[in-house]
């Protein structure tokens, strides 16, 4: 090719200005202008109508000022879409109910195209590929053609220096073009993995079922909605504890599933665990810590100064009073201290008049929360007797109105009991007035013993998932039979109300019976008695053996008298005439010459015959309203206090002075005799002197105080 000239240089430069110049005037913004016209030297002076018509202005422009022509207007661009709605509530057809949606979708779609993917070595993609490289070929061919002027001269675009360096590409059709890349299966070199194509997997399904209705949703009406539902919940879950009556903890708490719908569902499944069980008991035991804190000091450190002035008097202070609001109109009918934890005791309530006969309860009580009781456990029937077992403190006997006994297990959740016994299993046919767990049998079997008015003394024993019973007496009575009209004689049995079993040998036992009668009996003979007293003329409620000697027991009953006896002599060795009624006679643990007894006037007597043999020490009364009758009193373990339960279902906590509890003087230089050995030693000295100064006659002395 031929060099230029310098004229045709010149023609060919400014057309190739002017197209330079027309794409940079497309790039500038509309409102300046200067800064082209002052930058471009290239393009010369162009004229003012080219410029506006290649910037399309109107013929009434806004005329701004070179300052706010480039002010500068900041747009933010977010991803959030400010015309979403919130708070929209759809309904879901698989759980019924309204539910909130909790994400919106912020994504809007501009641009939506479908298309196909082919595989690269098939016919349609090499035809396709064809197609896209001829027209790449001639895009290269058409920006590398010479331009053609008004005037009809060609005229080259190449550059004096660069187009003599840069070799020139081929323009032949039947070359080699370059490969476009599949943007469809694209992956770099770099990349040592292969990446899997996405595919997306359809399954049909059965059609969802759908129902179709209209109402109009407000604020209010999906509260009324959402109440509605909870009341339904509460209801199906009392219908399904009524049917399972008995359910383990972990199954519990599998089934249940809090609602979602409702506000306090965390809080209320909160309050039900175990752990939140623990955390309220802890704060409400602080809380009635400082309520009661003078009754909790008084409780430690009170002792009477006034015992150092009166020998042989005491008192007895009132601290907790235990009230709860259901056994108002129930008499306390048994009391009975846990053995392994001395601040835990149950409280038997229930009716003892025939006609007054509904349901029943027994409460566990702490003397770390007198507001309110630890337990709660309601029966069909009256609750007439309970005992805790000795080594099993979890484990608790009762006896009921109906005639039946049951056992609880007062750590477990379900309030129902784990052994009850029906008429199929040897029931009571009346009350049962008392119960007493034993030692185990031979074959490492639980096993009480109860009492009823019908005349027989039952053991029951616990056999895995049964509760068998084995008759140990009948209370015959000895009246001779009575004969009926055909001649057939009719045995008649006594009523047992009561009765004890010996702490140093615990086969021997004495039963109290409503005709007034004490039978001493043997777990091994059960065709008879082995000695019978004639004990009261009236019923006997109680009777109790000593806690340390092993032939002295006291009784009480309805003729107004408590009597201390010897199981070898017939006639007792003290009488104490209380001037009412008394409801029960209890040992001290600590001592073996103190007792308690209360009677239906409210009063409560503490006796030690160590220091007086004919007067109470304490005499008393506790209750707060006339009228009120004492039924049952019970001796704590370990520290100096007792409970007394009237016919109102208050539970009163007593704490006896020191000259209740001291010790006998003792010599100087002597030592303090203690245990158990020391108190028989005590209380024989005492019996000695009673027995020596009637020796002649072969019988004890009886002694009566009123």
């Amino acid at each position: 090719m031929k060099a230029r000239t310098g004229a045709e240089k010149k023609a060919a430069q400014p057309a190739a200005s002017g197209a330079t110049a027309q794409r940079r005037v497309s790039l500038v913004h509309r409102g300046s202008t200067g800064g082209y016209r002052d930058d471009d030297q290239e393009g010369g002076n162009m004229p003012s109508s080219f410029i506006e018509d290649a910037l399309g202005r109107s013929d009434d422009p806004l005329k701004l000022t070179d300052a706010e022509l480039n002010e500068e207007h900041t747009r933010i661009l977010t991803a959030r879409n400010p015309q979403a709605a919130e708070n929209i509530v759809r309904y879901n057809y698989k759980e019924r109910i309204y539910k909130p949606i909790p994400h919106v979708d912020q994504l809007a779609v501009h641009f939506q195209m479908e298309s196909n993917m082919i595989h690269k070595d098939s016919e349609d993609a090499k035809r396709q590929a064809t197609l896209d490289t001829g027209d790449h070929t001639t895009e290269e061919v058409q920006t590398e053609t010479i331009a053609v002027g008004t005037d009809g001269e060609t005229t080259a675009r190449e550059g004096d220096e660069e187009d003599e360096d840069k070799p020139k590409k081929s323009t032949v059709a039947g070359g080699k073009t370059k490969k476009l890349t599949n943007q469809f299966n694209f992956s770099e070199r770099a990349s040592q993995t292969y990446n899997n194509p996405v595919r997306n997997r359809e399954t049909f399904v059965e059609q969802t079922p759908r129902a179709t209705f209209t109402d109009n949703v407000s604020q209010w009406s999906i509260f009324d909605a959402y109440n509605e539902d909870f009341e339904q919940q509460q209801k199906l879950k009392e219908k399904e504890s009524k049917k399972h009556t008995v359910k383990k903890d972990d199954d519990r708490k599998k089934k249940f599933v809090p609602s979602e719908q409702q506000a306090g569902d965390e809080f209320a499944k909160f309050v039900r665990s175990k752990a939140a069980n623990v955390s309220l008991k802890i704060l409400e035991r602080m809380i009635n810590q400082n309520t009661f804190d003078d009754i909790a000091q008084d409780f430690k450190y009170w002792e009477d100064a006034a015992d150092e002035y009166r020998e042989q008097q005491g008192s007895l202070l009132p601290l907790w009073l235990f009230q709860y609001e259901m056994v108002k109109k129930l008499s306390c009918t048994n009391l009975a201290w846990n053995s392994q934890y001395p601040d835990l005791f149950a409280a038997a309530f229930g009716s003892y008049d025939f006609l007054k006969q509904s349901r029943g309860m027994f409460l566990i009580y702490s003397l770390k929360n007198p507001s309110y009781p630890e337990n709660i456990f309601q029966t069909d029937s009256g609750v007439m007797s309970l005992d805790f077992h000795p080594k099993h403190s979890n484990l608790l006997c009762c006896g009921f109105y109906d005639g039946s006994v049951a056992v609880y297990n007062v750590a477990d959740e379900n309030k129902r009991p784990k052994y009850q016994s029906t008429a199929r299993s040897g029931k009571h046919t009346d009350p049962v007035w008392q119960v007493r767990w034993q030692k185990d049998d031979l074959d490492n079997n639980l096993n009480f013993y109860s009492v009823s008015s019908d005349g027989r003394v039952v053991c029951w024993t616990l056999i895995k998932s049964d509760l068998m019973y084995t008759d140990i007496v009948q209370l015959k009575l000895e009246k001779p039979a009575i004969e009926a009209d055909e001649g057939v004689p009719l045995t008649t049995l006594g009523c047992g109300t009561c009765f004890d079993f010996n702490k140093q040998q615990d086969y021997l036992f004495i039963v109290g019976t409503e005709e007034g009668k004490i039978h001493k009996c043997s777990k091994s003979y059960n065709n008879q008695f082995l000695d019978t007293f004639e004990a009261h003329h009236m019923a006997v409620y109680a009777v109790r053996w000593n806690t340390y000697h092993p032939k002295i027991f006291a009784s009480c009953s309805a003729d107004w008298t408590v009597k201390i006896w010897d199981i070898n002599y017939k006639d007792p060795l003290f009488v104490y005439d209380l001037g009412s009624a008394v409801g029960d006679v209890a040992w001290a643990p600590y001592s073996s010459t103190v007792f308690a007894a209360c009677t239906a006037d409210g009063k409560v007597y503490v006796f030690d015959l160590n220091v007086n043999k004919y007067e109470p020490l304490a005499d008393q009364i506790i209750v707060q309203k006339k009228r009120t009758k004492l039924t049952h009193i019970a001796f704590n373990q370990r520290y100096p206090i007792l409970l007394a339960g009237d016919d109102r279902g208050n539970v009163t906590t007593l704490k006896l002075s020191p000259n209740l509890r001291k010790k006998p003087k003792v010599k100087k230089g002597q030592d303090v005799p203690e245990g158990p050995e020391a108190e028989n030693a005590k209380l024989d000295k005492i019996l000695a002197l009673i027995r020596d100064s009637d020796a002649s006659k072969n019988k004890p002395t009886t002694t009566t105080s009123s």
